[in-house]
């Protein structure tokens, strides 16, 4: 791809399970095509890779213009040089994804965790902007986010910094996808909140009718089919929603005491869907963490949506233009 210095526009890939989203970014944020592309079932490397750039070619084509760089988030541990560690969802491990990709497309590529990703394009183009000193907290399937402080986001030792849904909000608590217990997702991600939803109907169907109805069986019922009969007013709903809150919430106090965030920006599916819960986390949080932490503390919605993920792989790669021109 043919690099122009005076045309800074980049790619930005959120690289999920089952599907590649690419966009053309400019240097504004604003997103000048986009593609979605099917990944392959057997998720072998060589395959996926090729599923991106399918993608980024389909994408490039609707906007006629070229790329000077890409950026791309994945569900993964990544280290400081794009190796993906390990990406539970793909099965990969210790693949040199930024190496392979650059190989391919010869331009620079930035690799990095999906939910890092959306929070750096929150905090540059969404909610955030602006602001030197937050905490961007998105509470989807799982909980993942980016903690920004003094204008520089925290990457950590080995480069897993923002590792948020992992705090432990409740000591000998239930079973995380972590090998840890009693993690704050392990209450309030996505599929906790199925899980607990599927566990209380089983031990009152009659309770929960309505969400067994909703889903087409227990075993059905998702954090999605939990939001919807929440706004309808279904009480069984409402309990897990509110105790969601709770939950959230415990862990956003720990959050705003170590970090002292002037802004906490709280996105992700569960968020999208009961917009609620912003609220509900900061009436606890106002109550609980130090009074010193909350005195400047604002707590809003994200504002990119699923746009965040790639909006913020593009603005990490423009940052990667400047360090190799």
């Amino acid at each position: 791809m043919r690099r122009n210095v005076k045309d800074p526009l980049t790619l930005g890939i959120d690289l999920g399970a089952t599907k590649v989203k690419t966009a053309l970014v400019d240097i504004n944020g604003h997103i000048l095509s986009e593609n979605t592309y099917p990944t392959h079932p057997k998720k072998v490397p060589e395959r996926v890779i090729a599923d991106i750039l399918t993608c980024i070619d389909e994408c490039l084509s609707k906007a006629r213009k070229e790329a000077q760089a890409l950026g791309i988030g994945i569900a993964a541990q990544v280290d400081f040089k794009g190796v993906v560690q390990h990406a539970p969802n793909l099965k990969w491990r210790n693949l040199p994804l930024k190496d392979k990709l650059e190989e391919k497309l010869e331009i620079p590529v930035v690799v990095t965790n999906d939910v890092r990703a959306a929070a750096w394009g929150e905090w540059r183009y969404g909610s955030g902007k602006g602001v030197d000193d937050l905490v961007v907290l998105f509470v989807g399937t799982g909980i993942g986010g980016g903690v920004i402080s003094g204008g520089n986001i925290i990457v950590g030792c080995s480069n897993t910094g923002g590792e948020l849904g992992h705090i432990t909000i409740v000591v000998d608590g239930r079973n995380c996808h972590c090998p840890n217990v009693g993690c704050l997702e392990a209450y309030a991600g996505g599929w906790a909140i199925a899980e607990r939803a599927q566990e209380a109907v089983r031990a009152d169907a009659m309770e929960g009718r309505r969400l067994t109805s909703l889903a087409g069986g227990i075993k059905k019922i998702t954090a999605a089919t939990v939001g919807q009969t929440y706004h309808e007013g279904d009480q069984l709903a409402n309990r897990l929603m509110e105790e969601t809150g709770r939950y959230l919430a415990a862990g956003v106090v720990s959050i705003v005491n170590a970090f002292n965030p002037c802004l906490l920006v709280l996105g992700g599916g569960v968020i999208e869907g009961v917009p609620e819960l912003v609220n509900l986390v900061e009436g606890f949080v106002r109550n609980r963490a130090l009074e010193a932490a909350t005195e400047n503390l604002k707590i809003v919605k994200a504002s990119l949506g699923g746009d965040a993920g790639v909006v913020g792989a593009a603005a990490l790669a423009q940052n990667r233009i400047g360090e190799t021109t």
